[in-house]
């Protein structure tokens, strides 16, 4: 599987394989080649069906029916790749060259790319665009950047400070304690204090003990696990305790949340019903409607247990099994590469469950998580060796 953007006979061109056919968009308007003028262009797929937009001039293909997951377990190149040999002949018109002229602003999957120095894993040849010390977009938050003889300096708004613009005003002299993030409130002229995982109080300066974890919204917990390396990722199983009296929330994604290629097996709830979704690497995912489970949301002590045996699925709901289904009886895929992460709760601040699960789930989890066991351990997780922020002790 491939996709991949390049210039063909002055034409933007979007080419990819989804492993059953090579699907070919090209911009209706050519790009010039003038250094002075930079270009708006995205690009990308939705399922098998793709799109091109230059400069606002928008390009689609109709999705006929396929493969609708793209699987390239490869890394991402910019600008060429370290030997042209392992370019697909169909990825480009021609023979494949490397790009010449300036790139600005990538954005994979809402996520920016650092085009910095030691950001990227790896490249040659690579020049500053830009030509001076403030290069594009160094000063944060709408600052102005100004070259001075020793570099450059940035002017900031008034709400900002920091040298290049990166701190707010209110939390310049905060006493947010040890890992906290300080969250201005200009209405105020203050600030607040979240507190990380193990930490509670006005300025998390309290240091606390969490086996029952109590989440409250914009909350989450990240757990890596540490014998993911010796693990048979063909028989998962991961079993917890949780309460609440919200309808909607993410209980527990075992999963990077990177990419949409990421394997992952979700828990949550949905309109009040436990749901389960699970990726194995075709984007297979498992709804549970079962509506005498409605009394999950009834502020009670519940015990959700899913096991996965290749491509088998069993899920218990207070011991008791509620779904037992084979996803895909042809066993293409088998393993859940979960790639060693466990979300509880949500994700990273800033990023939105329902955008990180594709509309899977659509909130963070309100109420309280204890009891997390991962395969077959003998003890629970320990979180207190994981990260997380604005999770309280719900003893």
């Amino acid at each position: 599987d491939f996709l991949c953007i390049s210039l063909a006979n002055g034409f933007v061109q979007l080419r990819y394989n989804l492993g059953d056919r090579t699907v070919t968009l090209q911009t209706l308007q050519k790009v010039h080649a003038n250094r002075n003028t930079w270009h708006s262009l995205r690009a990308g797929r939705v399922g098998n069906e793709g799109y091109l937009d230059l400069d606002g001039t928008n390009v689609t293909q109709e999705a006929s029916p396929g493969m609708k997951a793209l699987d390239a377990h490869s890394d991402f190149f910019v600008g060429g790749v370290s030997s042209l040999n392992l370019v697909n002949l169909m990825a480009v018109e021609n023979e494949p060259t490397g790009f010449t002229g300036c790139i600005r602003e990538i954005v994979i999957n809402d996520r920016e790319l650092r085009l910095t120095v030691t950001d990227p894993k790896g490249g040659a040849n690579v020049g500053d665009c830009d030509g001076t010390p403030c290069g594009y977009a160094v000063c944060k938050n709408n600052g102005t950047c100004q070259v001075g003889n020793s570099g450059f300096s940035c002017s900031c708004p008034r709400e900002w400070t920091g040298s290049r613009c990166e701190q707010p005003i209110h939390c310049a002299h905060s006493r947010c304690g040890p890992r906290a993030l300080c969250v201005p409130q200009p209405a105020s002229l203050s600030y607040s204090c979240v507190c990380a995982l193990g930490w509670a109080g006005k300025y998390c300066d309290s240091k606390i003990t969490v086996s029952t974890a109590e989440f409250i919204g914009n909350s989450y917990i990240k757990y890596s696990d540490p014998y993911y390396g010796r693990r048979d990722l063909q028989h998962s199983r991961i079993s917890l305790n949780f309460t609440t009296s919200q309808t909607e929330g993410l209980i527990v994604w075992m999963g990077k949340g990177e990419d949409e290629d990421n394997d992952f097996l979700g828990i949550g709830l949905a309109n009040g019903t436990l749901k389960v979704v699970i990726n194995l690497g075709e984007r297979i995912s498992v709804p549970l409607v079962h509506s005498k489970y409605f009394t999950c949301c009834d502020e009670r002590w519940h015990l959700v247990t899913v096991v996965q045996n290749q491509t088998c699925i069993k899920v218990y709901f207070d011991e008791e099994l509620i779904l037992f289904e084979d996803i895909d009886p042809h066993r293409k895929y088998t393993a859940l590469n979960y790639g060693g992460i466990c979300y509880f709760g949500g994700f990273e601040i800033g990023r939105k469950v329902s955008t990180v699960t594709m509309g899977l789930f659509q909130k963070e989890f309100i109420g309280k998580i204890k009891d997390i066991v991962l395969f077959q351990d003998s003890r629970k997780i320990q979180l207190m060796r994981a990260e997380g922020y604005n999770v309280y002790n719900g003893n």
